[in-house]
């Protein structure tokens, strides 16, 4: 009697079980740290009860923080060509400036520029109009203020 041969031709497929293991991992990793990151500089910023407002994904976000000791800093995306001003303390002068510029650059390439600021709470009411007067200049028409949800 001939003896039949069972051969099994080898498997040429990937196990790809341990792949979505690890990237399940990353995914956990990254939703547990998203919402522990912080934008610019460390600002006490004031509570209301208001709705949040929806954002429009169009245009590029320049938040403007002011610390309790009437500093400035300004953070924006990473898309905008920017030098290593927003990781030190600007005056209005310098915040004006350097405000301008990116507004003028944004716009050349067509995108709109939504401006927000971000005062302390201990930074007395004057300090955050300077800011906004001082946007005005800029060419900044419409400015919106950041708080703390209640």
């Amino acid at each position: 009697m001939a003896r039949i041969r069972n051969r099994r031709k080898p498997v040429a497929e990937m196990n790809v079980v341990p792949y979505i293991d690890v990237m399940l991992v990353l995914l956990v990793i990254f939703m547990v740290t998203a919402p522990m990151l912080n934008q610019g500089v460390k600002v006490d910023l004031p509570q209301v009860s208001s709705e949040v407002l929806p954002q429009d994904n169009d245009s590029q976000v320049l938040t403007i923080s002011i610390k309790s000791d009437k500093s400035y800093y300004w953070n924006m995306g990473a898309e905008v060509d920017t030098d290593t001003v927003q990781d030190r303390a600007l005056t209005l002068e310098e915040m004006t400036r350097a405000v301008t510029a990116i507004i003028n650059q944004t716009r050349s390439q067509g995108k709109q520029v939504q401006v927000f600021v971000r005062g302390d709470k201990a930074v007395d009411y004057g300090t955050v109009m300077s800011a906004m007067g001082g946007l005005q200049q800029a060419g900044v028409g419409n400015v919106g203020l950041i708080t703390e949800a209640p």
